[in-house]
């Protein structure tokens, strides 16, 4: 069964977010790094501000899609899992908010 490991950067004044950057270089990288050990999609959202006008809760977000939970455990786990995890400094200083889940 198909494991989503999710990845949300939430919004707090004074952080930032390269959203450029995170687009055009670390979701390459993701994918190029975890598509041989089990990644089987990507989907990326960015946050809109609310109804109201506020701030979103989350300045984006990613959905890693992978086979199964062996898949992300292998991902997690690989050679090429630093290199993902070091360039986060590179787009951001928000702490990300994870969370692995399955569809229903």
């Amino acid at each position: 069964m198909a494991v989503i490991f999710s990845v949300l950067y939430p919004s707090a004044d004074g952080k930032s977010f390269d959203q450029e950057y995170y687009n055009a270089t670390h979701i390459p990288l993701v994918k190029e790094a975890f598509g041989a050990t089990g990644l089987t999609g990507v989907q990326v959202f960015q946050g809109l501000p609310t109804p109201d006008g506020g701030k979103p809760p989350y300045v984006a977000m990613a959905h890693l899609t992978f086979a199964d939970a062996a898949a992300l455990q292998a991902s997690m786990t690989s050679p090429r899992a630093g290199e993902v995890f070091a360039d986060v400094a590179k787009f951001t200083d928000i702490q990300p908010v994870t969370q692995v889940s399955t569809p229903a």
